[in-house]
């Protein structure tokens, strides 16, 4: 039998930190309440920690997990850039059992570490969308698939057979798709109803007023835009994926303290999975760290709404950032001090720290 579970200490969600208990009952979250009025009852086991929702994945490239060495020491158009990159090479090259088994590795990880759902961008046209789904099947995390056309010039056979797969579509930078495409796929995603985003000034500075035409329901990186961009966007009202270990790892280091500033709406994704881990445990503690080391904090609460609170706004169902009996996004626990809990979790949070309610309390 499930064991229950009172977790005393913090409640951290999409209306901040407060200190707190949460009773679960049969693994489920059954009651929230301040803290030192609980009566569970007899049998009930009690622990001290933080309870928060699921966090999310905001921006990854699954198929990339294919790769299993060191990527090359070259610039990142190299690597990146469609479609004789060195990833579209190698995604070209292996088979697609291979990258079912690589995506679905990288999708069980993130479900380990509690992770709700994960905004791919998924190349490869129709097959690739397929793939991805394949590879999430059955398993207890969400993939929202970001699919991208094969053809140039667009077909749009091609364009409707992949939107009625995907839940968007995701485009490389304006470098890589002129205006004419990028309006084409987005009028094609509005009718649908789907989600059209966009890579934007990764490498160097590119014109909001390039990038924001159309207006894109998702940028990712804007990892070389000015604080004068940053406020276009904010004012724009389009969401940003940031992927700090991924920038960092080509001299690039977006200031988040700027985007909070700023007022971006912003998520955090762990990027291509050739670069790094999935893991947004480590994605988290890497963007505070290095926001101190270059002398440009971001605010611990900044980060955590990127992971647990703006991802759900995202997606338009923002209850689910919230901790509430009967939620459909199942929280998380953590035996972490509660005093400051957002630093406790952008900082110090990992999966070996996470308690399963409903299992008699284990920590995995």
């Amino acid at each position: 039998m499930p064991s229950d579970l009172l977790v005393e200490g913090a409640l951290l969600d999409a209306d901040g930190g407060r200190a707190g208990y949460a009773l679960f009952r049969q693994g489920n979250l059954a009651e929230t309440g301040v803290l030192g009025t609980a009566s569970p009852g007899r049998g009930v086991r009690r622990i001290r920690g933080i309870v928060v929702p699921s966090p999310v994945n905001g921006h990854t490239h699954l198929g990339d997990a294919v790769a299993t060495r060191e990527p090359p020491h070259t610039p990142i158009a190299e690597i990146v850039r469609p479609p004789d990159g060195y990833k579209f090479k190698l995604l070209q090259e292996t088979p697609a059992p291979a990258k079912r088994r690589a995506m679905r590795a990288a999708l069980e990880r993130m479900a380990r570490e509690g992770v709700y759902a994960t905004l791919d961008f998924r190349e490869e046209g129709v097959p690739g969308v397929e793939m991805l789904r394949a590879a999430a099947r059955g398993l207890p995390i969400r993939a929202v698939a970001l699919g991208r056309p094969l053809r140039r010039p667009l077909e749009a056979p091609e364009v409707e057979a992949l939107l009625d797969v995907a839940d968007g579509i995701g485009l490389s930078a304006i470098g890589e798709e002129p205006r004419s495409v990028r309006a084409e796929v987005a009028a094609a995603c509005r009718r649908r109803g789907k989600r059209y985003a966009l890579h934007a000034s990764e490498s160097h500075r590119e014109d909001p007023a390039e990038y924001l035409d159309p207006r894109p329901d998702l940028l990712v990186h804007l990892a070389e835009a000015t604080p004068a961009d940053l406020s276009e966007v904010a004012r724009a009202e389009v969401t940003v994926a940031v992927c700090p270990r991924s920038n960092a790892l080509f001299g690039r280091r977006p200031d988040l303290g700027e985007f909070a500033r700023r007022g971006v709406r912003t998520i955090l994704g762990t990027d291509n999975a050739m670069f790094h881990s999935p893991s947004i445990w480590r994605e988290l503690e890497f963007a505070y760290v290095t926001g101190r080391l270059m002398k440009r904090p971001v605010p611990a609460e900044f980060l955590f709404r990127a992971a647990f609170v703006e991802p759900y706004r995202w997606l338009g169902e923002p209850d689910r950032a919230r901790l509430a009996p009967g939620s459909p996004v199942q929280p998380l626990v953590f035996r972490l001090p509660p005093d400051d809990p957002e630093y406790q979790i952008v900082t110090r949070a990992t999966a070996q720290l996470m308690v399963r309610p409903g299992t008699a309390g284990q920590v995995r």
